[in-house]
């Protein structure tokens, strides 16, 4: 069956999530709606919706006008096997001694790599974009640095894979994996059980580290943080009263011309920039707290 996008772009929070309740009263009613912010400085946001049948182009064209958005651009989406299509198009990552890779791929494990199973899903993190990979060799390099935490932290952990490379990293360490999506935890915990984890890794769903058992944990001697620009800003302070004294932050989600402002905001509570690199686009930062 053909399926239908929608996506357009537009200025401001406001009016992007004002579309994107008027697009679900559409006829005929989209699939589904998403908001999303365009992390380049420009403050644009894209709006976009599914549909099962094809959509009414001048209802679109009106909604557009009416709200100060872009034209639509209108998509037909063929019948698809998005799980093989997926399957044939995520190739396995390395990073480090890192080898993440979907099930069909379990034969390809190089010998003495650390595999991790990681499933393509609704959650973030699959290896395959430059944050993971950033953020994975960070892992790296910390542990080759003689970095061996009691206590690690993954705020925002998508699919848990940061969490679970921190348990293979350091077995003794007790790991706690937060997001604020429920539906990504359920995705963790799933990963977690299929690599053998799920007793070393505890995940909660959680608003940044807003859960009685992360406020129990802490303070966290590693935290991880593969998110975006604003809300590690957010975090900034959050941060610094759930980091030990000496503890390391790897953080990452954030454009190559943004590290600079999110250091400095780092610097303000405390923290001093290590290491910065770059895969692409992509900034991973890893910073220290003051002793």
């Amino acid at each position: 069956m053909t399926s239908y996008t929608a996506f357009t772009t537009l200025h401001g929070k406001e009016a992007a999530e004002a579309l994107g309740e008027a697009l679900e009263a559409l006829e005929p009613a989209p699939t589904g709606v998403g908001v999303f912010e365009i992390e380049d400085g420009a403050g644009r946001w894209e709006v976009g919706a599914y549909f099962d049948a094809a959509p009414d182009e001048v209802a679109l064209a009106l909604l557009a006008a009416a709200h100060g958005a872009d034209r639509f651009l209108v998509s037909a989406l063929p019948e698809t096997d998005w799980v093989a299509k997926v399957q044939r198009e995520l190739a396995p990552v390395e990073a480090g001694r890192f080898f993440v890779h979907g099930a069909h791929d379990a034969g390809k494990v190089p010998e003495g790599a650390e595999a991790l199973l990681i499933e393509a899903s609704m959650a973030f993190g699959t290896g395959h974009h430059g944050t993971t990979q950033g953020c994975l060799r960070a892992l790296e390099r910390a542990a080759q640095g003689g970095c061996a935490p009691a206590r690690v932290a993954d705020i925002g952990c998508g699919t848990a894979v940061l969490a679970m490379a921190a348990a293979r990293l350091w077995p003794g360490a007790a790991v706690l994996a937060s997001d604020n999506d429920p539906v990504a935890v359920e995705v963790a915990e799933a990963n977690l059980a299929a690599n053998g984890l799920s007793e070393r890794v505890a995940c909660v769903t959680a608003e940044g580290f807003q859960h009685p058992d992360i406020a129990a944990a802490a303070p966290f001697d590693l935290i991880l943080a593969n998110i975006l620009k604003g809300p590690l800003i957010a975090l900034a302070p959050a941060m610094a009263a759930h980091c030990a004294p000496g503890g390391r932050l790897i953080l990452s989600g954030i454009l190559a011309d943004q590290g600079e402002d999110v250091a400095e905001h780092y610097a303000r509570h405390g923290f001093d920039l290590v290491e910065r690199e770059q895969i692409v686009d992509w900034l991973t930062l890893e910073l220290r707290k003051s002793a």
